[in-house]
């Protein structure tokens, strides 16, 4: 995860002045890791930097008076938490004229108000060399953080229930880049979730060439005659992982007829279906989480496992 530019954008629109609560450093343990932010505003707030009694602390003071602040906290004396970690919390307002001068691929700013040090300066050059973004980090008073971009594309094929709780409940993970694709406009949802992009096509399998080689696709069109024609389509174009709903029964007449159109077996198995768990039922939220936990499951595998810091 890092800097949700246009998460903090979209709120600074709605509501105005918009405090930033971002982890800028751990010491021992913590509920989140450094770079786990919040927005908060009267009213309300979106995000989490968790913690419980930590992130109330932190909701109420960023809605007070003041602007910038670093601050440190003890989370067993200060707090009363089990963690016993210490969190140092970087509070930045926002408004509309801050927020469009901020960059596009990484944010690196002054907390104390001393110029760039040369450490920063040889992080963002060996990230602009390596093309690879720098992990947030606090360092020497400047906050680093690169801006979030969604890594995993994901198109789900159907706006019916199941179609209408995948988005729901895959919306919010953070790394989907979610492309939600049916057959009329009319289809989908009149209120559809921020990141996710409603794409109608009265033959949506021709949108598979279109789709990168590293997608993932979840096939849940109201027509076995689409899913079948879209199984087709994408197995010709390739794809990171495929999912199909449906039944044993079906599948096994989608293999004979994906054979007949010149499918290798091997190729076929690369579709899984039934997707999700069977043993959660087959209610459309149901069928939504399991998904979900499966794609987070694959993710956790290939993601490096946070350790905690030590002081």
């Amino acid at each position: 995860m890092g800097f949700d530019l246009d998460g903090l954008q979209a709120a600074v629109a709605v509501h105005g002045r918009v405090a930033r609560v971002v982890i800028a450093r751990i010491e021992g343990s913590s509920p989140r890791e450094v770079g786990a932010a919040m927005l908060v505003w009267d009213g309300g707030q979106s995000g989490t930097i968790g913690g419980g009694a930590l992130e109330f602390m932190a909701a109420q003071e960023a809605r007070g008076p003041g602007t910038d602040r670093l601050s440190t906290h003890a989370l067993g004396p200060e707090m009363g938490q089990c963690c016993g970690g210490r969190i140092t919390l970087l509070r930045e307002v926002y408004d509309a004229a801050r927020v469009a001068k901020l960059g596009q691929d990484v944010i690196a700013r002054s907390t104390d108000g001393s110029e760039m040090p040369l450490a920063v300066k040889r992080l963002l050059a060996r990230a602009r060399a390596q093309g690879q973004p720098p992990e947030a980090q606090l360092i020497q008073g400047w906050m680093v953080e690169p801006v979030h971009h969604p890594e995993t594309p994901l198109w789900i094929w159907g706006a019916g229930h199941v179609g209408r709780a995948m988005v729901d409940v895959l919306a919010p993970l953070p790394d989907l880049a979610i492309i939600w694709v049916d057959t009329a406009p009319e289809r989908f949802p009149e209120r559809i979730a921020p990141g996710v992009t409603a794409l109608p096509a009265a033959q949506p399998a021709l949108l598979a060439q279109h789709a990168p080689h590293n997608a993932q696709h979840l096939i849940l069109t109201y027509s076995h005659a689409l899913d079948l024609e879209l199984c087709h389509a994408l197995l010709q174009r390739g794809f990171a992982r495929c999912g199909l709903i449906g039944s044993q029964t079906k599948w096994a007449r989608f293999r004979s007829r994906l054979a007949a159109l010149g499918h290798a077996s091997e190729s076929i198995a690369r579709i899984d279906c039934p997707i999700g768990d069977p043993s959660l039922g087959k209610h459309p939220q149901a069928i939504a989480i399991s998904v979900a936990g499966a794609i987070l499951l694959e993710k956790g595998r290939k993601t490096p496992q946070y350790k905690e810091k030590t002081g």
